[in-house]
Parts: C-alpha cells; structure tokens; sequence
C-alpha cells in the first residue's frame, strides 16, 4: 500500500494485544494530508477487525469504507482530493473584466495587482487586487518575467509600436537579466567573462589560484592555473590561451568581462592587463560594485569544476607541482568542451563545442556587417 519512500513507524497499544502493533506509515510532505486515512486502511487490514482499527484512529466506520472505496478506484490521489477544494465558476469575473486585465497586464507589465485594479476602477471596470491575481493565475501572467514575455510575443507577432512605459518595462528586465547573470551577448567572441578562483593550498606546492576564461554565448571555457593572482597572469592566460584560439577559429573577441580585482583594473600606462587589452583592441567592461552575479557565468563553472574536477581530483591523486594538476585539468576541460552536455541558455543539451560551431557564423555575419559599413562612411 505504501510507496518505497521515507517512512516513520507508530507503535499503537491495542487493548487485550501483548504486544504493541508497529506500524509504518509515509512522512513525505507529498503524502503527509492522506497518511492518516491510508493508515486507518492498513491498520484494518492488519488487524482485521475495521471498528478496532477506526476506534484507535478516530475515524467513523462510514468514513472507513468511503476511504476504501476511494483507495481502490483512485488509488492515494482519490483520496488527496477530498480536501482539496474545486474552483467554482460561478465566483470568476465576467469575460469582459477578465479580458480587460489581461490587456492591461500586456501593456503594463510592470504594474501590481493592486494598481491595475485601481487604473481599471477609473475605467468603469471594478475588480478587486485580489480577482487580478487569480486572473493572471489562470492565464500564466502572475509574474513580471511572465508578463514581459506576453508582451515580447504579441510584439513579435504584431510589429506594433511599444509606449514609453512598455519600453522601461523592459529595460528594467534587462537590468534585472544582467544583475542575476543573463549577460547581453549576441554571437560568439562578442563578450568573454574572466574571473580569478582560489583553488586551495597544496602541501608543498602552496596556493593555487585559477583563470578562468568563458565565452558568454557558447560556454567554451579556459582555465589555466598560477601560484599567484596578479594582471601579469591574467593576461597570461588570454595570451596563452583564449586569443590564439579564437584566432584559429577565424573569430574576433570584442569585449571581456571582468570584476573590479586589481589584476583587472589599473591605469592604462602600467597595468599589464589593460596593456594587454589595448594592443589586442578587446573592450573591457567591469561588473557593478558588490555585484558578484553580474559575472554569474564564471560563478557557475566554478561550481561545477569543483564538483566534478577538483574535489574528485585531489582525492584520487597527490600533486607535486602545479604542472601535473594543470594536464589532468585541461583532459576535464576537453571533455566538458566537447563531450559534456550543457543546459546553458544557447546550448539547450549540446556541448559548448557544438554551440560554437553552429553559431560560428554569426560572428562572421557581424565582421561582414561591420565591413559594409566601413566602406559605406568612406
């Protein structure tokens, strides 16, 4: 009778019984509402006898054979659903109100239930803050992220003019897209994120920090280890490693991303890393001040390079030197590249790899643009 799922056992004192009866009974929170009623079941069938059973539950015969009738047609959802209660139509709004919320909930994403139902009060459309809410319910808009996609849809589809205050509605989403790592980024080497991550301090070897390296659009990361954090080494590593490859691939980097850490920032004159980025013409944007989730790509893969590499790592093997654990961490790199499935934005299932090849093209399509141009000002 009852699912192979966390369970508690109940001992029950029955009277003219030696011993007590130990009953085990489901405690998960999707079944905690019906426990009691398949308990008085199984009780009555362990006993044998359904007035003992529903005498030490505390339930009515009655209620015990609506309880078994239920169990054998419906199973454990038959019974859940007596308490639940069911909507009633007769209460919902007329379709008139109903649609007029709607329409205001896409043209003004951004207002709360409360104001709509004040705006649509000076319309004649009388609708309490609460009826709004369950109109959006029922039409999926209870959310701004959901009423911003309604609109985003209907502008697509009707290339109408948006207003002002649809306009800041969404650029209060895009704000809102980048404060929690949905970074702007159109095609491959459009925006690279770069971030400094402590690895840990190895017993005669000493702390190990890594650069890490990401193209925001296709998630093909690089990493590359240093016994130190400073601008010389994180310019080492796009020097090394991420600007010869996107050369190989025919694909120019325009912008990277990066904290507000003094291996990033400096002046121009003498920092190496602005150097660095000046002579190879990549812009260099910084993420806002105590916003780590602005570069929430690299926060990510740090998770996960951890979870899967590192702390697997370290425990399988006794590095000596920072060499030896930087080949094991360019074989995960490989992997996670090319065979590692990715559930990133773009990437939807297939491996970064993958994601960069098929969009590998629109990098070019931009640098075609971009020449067309050029000639077109000359």
């Amino acid at each position: 009778m009852f699912n192979k799922l966390k369970t508690k056992r109940y001992l029950i004192k029955i009277p003219n019984r030696p011993q007590p009866l130990v009953l085990v009974m489901n405690r998960t929170d999707q079944h905690k509402i019906i426990k009691n009623k398949l308990g008085v079941l199984e009780l009555a069938k362990m006993l044998g006898n359904v007035s003992e059973a529903c005498r030490v539950m505390g339930y009515s015969r009655d209620s015990f054979y609506r309880f078994k009738d239920l169990y054998e047609s419906g199973g454990e959802l038959a019974l859940q659903e007596i308490t639940k209660r069911k909507p009633c139509p007769k209460n919902r709004v007329d379709q008139e109100v109903e649609m007029a919320v709607v329409k205001f909930a896409v043209e003004s994403p951004a207002c709360g239930q409360v104001r709509v139902s004040n705006e649509l009060k000076k319309q004649g459309i009388l609708v309490s803050p609460g009826g709004v809410r369950s109109i959006w319910l029922r039409h999926d808009l209870e959310t701004f992220r959901k009423r911003l996609k309604a609109l985003e849809v209907k502008a697509a589809e009707e290339s109408f003019i948006l207003t002002e205050e649809q306009l800041k509605a969404l650029e209060k989403a895009k704000e809102e897209k980048q404060a929690h790592g949905e970074i702007e980024t159109e095609h491959p080497g459009y925006l690279i994120s770069q971030d400094t991550y402590y690895v840990g301090t190895i017993k005669g070897v000493g702390r190990i920090y890594q650069q890490t390296v990401i193209d925001t659009y296709s998630r093909v990361a690089f990493a590359k280890l240093y016994d130190r954090k400073n601008a010389l080494v994180a310019a080492d590593t796009l020097n090394d490693q991420v600007v010869p490859w996107f050369e190989r691939q025919d694909v120019p980097i325009l912008r990277v991303l990066t904290d507000r850490g003094t291996e990033y920032s400096g002046k121009i004159e003498s920092h190496e890393y602005q150097l660095f980025l000046a002579l190879e013409n990549i812009d260099h944007t910084r993420t806002r001040a105590k916003s780590p989730q602005t570069n929430g790509i690299c926060e990510r893969f740090h998770q996960t390079i951890q979870n899967e590499f590192y702390s697997i790592a370290f425990r399988k093997k006794v590095y000596n030197n920072i060499q030896e654990l930087q080949e094991d961490l360019e074989k995960w790199l490989e992997e996670y590249n090319t065979q590692r499935s990715h559930s990133g934005k773009r990437c939807e299932g297939k491996t970064p790899m993958q994601t960069f090849e098929e969009s590998k093209h629109l990098a070019f399509e931009k640098i075609l643009d971009s020449q067309y141009l050029t000639e077109e000002a000359m």
